[in-house]
């Protein structure tokens, strides 16, 4: 029996970090079973411990005829796959390019928090006019890196192809969106190409058909 990939992941329209690893696979076709669990339940957490050891989405899990192995995080899941399929040059080929994509997807991994709390993941909301309070200074950080990057590297993505870099910005573009932020340039220009993915697309148009209630997801 060959390996089988499936990854296990939380309600479309609010999970960002289930959208990193899920885009991934998506853009560079790797065949994966999807497992969606629904957030904030009753039974959240033990559905979540059945495949995963942190309790949280999202996962990957890879079962063969010895059993299923487990990597989970956004990053290490994205780090795990570049290893296991070097064919697709997920990471930038050049070293120094490829450290520049680990540093800022480290970046985003670890920091931004006021934007997170500010501007929450949801692809339903749209608001005009929105007041980013604290949040801003991080925007402005990103609108930089994605700048810098984009001058660097020609675009029409942050490393010139689309990188497992621009996978853990693609929840920011998301909420750029939602928010309204105003964007002009190469930033506008990459949002629009971002947005444009058929990949990413098919998350949206699926988080925005959902109807499941997450309570503590909704702000």
């Amino acid at each position: 029996m060959s390996d089988s990939l499936k990854l296990v992941i939380g309600n479309k329209r609010f999970s960002s970090w289930s959208l990193r690893p899920w885009l991934i696979l998506k853009f560079f076709q790797i065949p994966f079973e999807e497992k969606l669990i629904l957030l904030d339940q009753p039974d959240t957490l033990k559905n979540i411990l059945a495949y995963s050891p942190t309790g949280k989405v999202p996962a990957l899990i890879e079962g063969d005829v010895n059993g299923n192995f487990v990597v989970w995080d956004s990053l290490a899941i994205a780090e795990y796959l570049n290893e296991k399929f070097p064919e697709k040059s997920l990471w930038p080929k050049n070293f120094q390019a490829r450290a520049h994509a680990r540093s800022i997807s480290n970046e985003m991994h670890s920091g931004f928090s006021a934007m997170r709390e500010r501007l929450s993941h949801d692809v339903q909301k749209e608001v005009k006019n929105f007041d980013v309070g604290n949040a801003k200074s991080d925007i402005d950080r990103i609108k930089f890196i994605w700048t810098d990057c984009l001058q660097k590297y020609g675009g029409p993505f942050l490393f010139g192809n689309f990188c497992i870099a621009d996978a853990m910005y693609a929840p920011v573009v998301n909420r750029f969106v939602s928010y309204d932020v105003p964007v002009s340039g190469e930033v506008q220009k990459y949002v629009e190409n971002m947005r444009s993915l058929k990949e990413l697309n098919e998350w949206i148009v699926a988080g925005k058909a959902e109807t499941y209630l997450a309570p503590y997801h909704t702000l």
